[in-house]
């Protein structure tokens, strides 16, 4: 099989089995059947020896530069392998990644990728901690992905790859669709200038496209690898036949009835377990028993233990309600106005004792307005 064919076919492969169930049997199959094909593919293309690190973009023949995609399939591929245990998960991770990396090697030795679109993709998003910073990371690389797939789609449908109503394909279809039909085919250079540009653009989003699949890669390996290991379960020793009868009889004894009760009403269980009839698990005390049986016919909610007006007796003696105010106190006279008028009742003691207070009051503010003058303590507005 010739490798256009053979890439072909197991693109195929792979694009069925990622329209299926991972799940199924038949997909597995092809999954494998495309594994195989695309390592083969891998092996045969060092065998001939198609790219050399001594060679630049413009040395690769656009025919042979399909085959730089060739690893990104196979991490897709293998990322999809059923897999059982974190160890063998592990494994199957460790290899996707290690294609990953090798496709991204290689575009970034031949200049692939533009300096700017490389710098853009390279960031890790979640290493990002501020959210308006890791959004609008997200957006750029977003639209730089969508603007790549819409000059992809542009192209395909000049060269009439493609119908009026645009499906959504998946890669693969993407990638065989860009292969040669045939061995002997010879395209004019109009048309191999558009398949090599369709190709070029097709490695740049799929190496946008692989940045953000090796994240994903790293973020699963440090959870498998961070998972706690259980050993397996022991299995029990096997019991002999006294060992049985004792563990068959103390679990009839944690039974809610044996089997065949004595009680007068028949048992509670068949032998298979099945209630036969209705029943209630009560407590094994008489007082609780007592107690629940009280509240059968009880209100369904507290009822309050003292009223009113002992509520609010209790409050006014631990301090918690106000008195006073009210149109009484707007009409009663101040403390001041209270001893400027007690002060006033002349030939009385205790007119002179209010006025001696008044004059020490008086006193005591003349000395305060004196130390502080008016507009003393306004530091903040001042003209």
């Amino acid at each position: 099989m010739s490798l256009p064919a053979l890439f072909l076919h197991s693109l195929q492969d792979a694009s069925k089995a990622f329209n299926q169930s991972s799940f199924d049997k038949s997909t597995q199959d092809l999954i494998r059947s495309s594994l195989a094909d695309l390592k083969s593919l891998s092996s045969r293309i060092v065998g001939l020896s198609l790219f050399s690190p001594n060679e630049t973009l413009e040395d690769i023949s656009t025919r042979d530069l399909i085959y730089l995609l060739v690893p990104y399939a196979l991490a897709e591929v293998q990322g999809r392998l059923r897999t059982e245990g974190n160890d063998e998960r592990i494994g199957c991770l460790k290899q996707s990644r290690a294609y990953i990396l090798t496709f991204l090697s290689n575009l970034e030795n031949y200049e692939t990728v533009p300096d700017s679109e490389r710098m853009l993709h390279a960031q890790d998003v979640t290493t990002i901690k501020d959210p308006a910073s890791r959004r609008e990371l997200k957006i750029k690389q977003y639209q730089r992905e969508k603007d790549l797939r819409s000059r992809i789609e542009a192209i395909r449908k000049r060269r009439g790859q493609l119908p009026t109503q645009v499906e959504i394909e998946s890669d693969f279809e993407l990638i065989a669709s860009l292969l040669p039909k045939n061995d002997e085919e010879d395209t004019e250079s109009e048309s191999e200038d558009i398949l090599r540009e369709t190709t070029l653009l097709l490695l740049r989003l799929c190496y946008a496209q692989a940045q953000s699949q090796l994240v994903s890669l790293g973020q699963e390996l440090d959870l498998l690898q961070s998972a706690p290991s259980f050993p397996p379960t022991p299995r029990p020793p096997p019991e002999d036949g006294r060992r049985s009868k004792e563990r068959v009889a103390e679990n009839d004894m944690w039974k809610l009835d044996a089997p065949g009760g004595t009680d007068g009403k028949g048992p509670l269980l068949d032998p298979q377990g099945k209630p036969l009839r209705p029943f209630t698990i009560l407590p094994a005390g008489s007082s609780d028993r007592t107690r629940l049986a009280a509240q059968v016919f009880g209100p369904g909610h507290r009822l309050p233990t003292m009223t009113i007006d002992e509520y609010l007796q209790t409050e006014q003696d631990r301090g918690n309600i106000l008195t006073g105010g009210g149109p009484a106190s707007e009409t009663a006279l101040t403390s001041s106005e209270q001893l400027d008028l007690d002060s006033q009742m002349d030939g009385t003691s205790g007119g002179a004792e209010k006025e001696e207070i008044k004059r020490l009051k008086d006193e005591k503010w003349a000395q305060f307005t004196d130390e502080n003058p008016r507009g003393a303590g306004n530091t903040m507005n001042r003209g």
